[in-house]
């Protein structure tokens, strides 16, 4: 898989190496001599220029691209990359980062960006998957298809503890994709059983999230006692 990626800074070396180390072709783009620093990821391609000019991404042939990466620290930058990467070159999926929580709202498919990553909203976010049980927190979301990447990891007293997942009345609109059990990764099956401790990771609609936090709480009978 071929993946540009525009801002060699810190985030987008970082990017960089953990793809190159997957076996992906990698492409850095920044308009600073400053960042092109070839020693750090020798094994990238590296190209000084803007990636917000048209021609800058002609030379950089995105065309031939599977993934762009809008990855600067300016989100004005971000959304322009991402915007000429889907209109212009077609690119099938387009990943950006949002420095600036207040300007979430404005990466979306209109902009052409397939998947928003707030920094600060994912960092929030690891803190609060650290730390809570039960509730419902989100990951990652989707503009296309206005879709959230939520974990809920399974408190000892859930309903649903014992089930098999094909036995759950699922919300629409929602998936169970990954369950993370201890040091390992599954690929749910309808004979699975949920256990207490599971991560349970969900792609779902924003309006399902209510009623999969519900369906996920604890036992009825004892938050009615409660």
């Amino acid at each position: 898989m071929r993946v540009a990626i525009a801002g060699a800074g810190a985030v987008g070396r970082s990017i960089a190496g953990e793809l190159l180390e997957n076996g992906h072709e990698v492409l850095l783009i920044d308009k600073a001599p400053s960042a092109i620093s070839v020693e750090r990821v020798p094994l990238a391609e590296w190209l000084l220029a803007d990636a917000c000019e048209i021609t800058s991404l002609d030379e950089a042939a995105l065309q031939r691209c599977n993934v762009v990466i809008a990855a600067t620290g300016d989100d004005k930058v971000n959304l322009v990359v991402s915007l000429l990467a889907k209109t212009e070159y077609g690119v099938p999926r387009v990943v950006a980062r949002v420095n600036n929580p207040k300007n979430e709202w404005l990466f979306n498919e209109a902009w052409g960006v397939d998947v928003a990553v707030s920094t600060p909203r994912l960092m929030s976010a690891l803190v609060e998957e650290a730390v809570s049980v039960g509730d419902l927190v989100r990951l990652l979301r989707f503009s296309q298809g206005d879709a959230n990447l939520v974990e809920l990891t399974l408190p000892p007293e859930a309903a649903l503890a014992g089930t098999r997942v094909g036995d759950v009345d699922w919300p629409e609109d929602t998936s169970l994709v990954t369950i993370i059990r201890g040091n390992r990764v599954l690929t749910p099956n309808r004979e699975d059983a949920l256990e207490a401790g599971d991560e349970l990771l969900f792609v779902a609609s924003p309006a399902r999230e209510e009623q999969l936090e519900d369906l996920l709480s604890v036992r009825r009978e004892d938050a009615a006692s409660e």
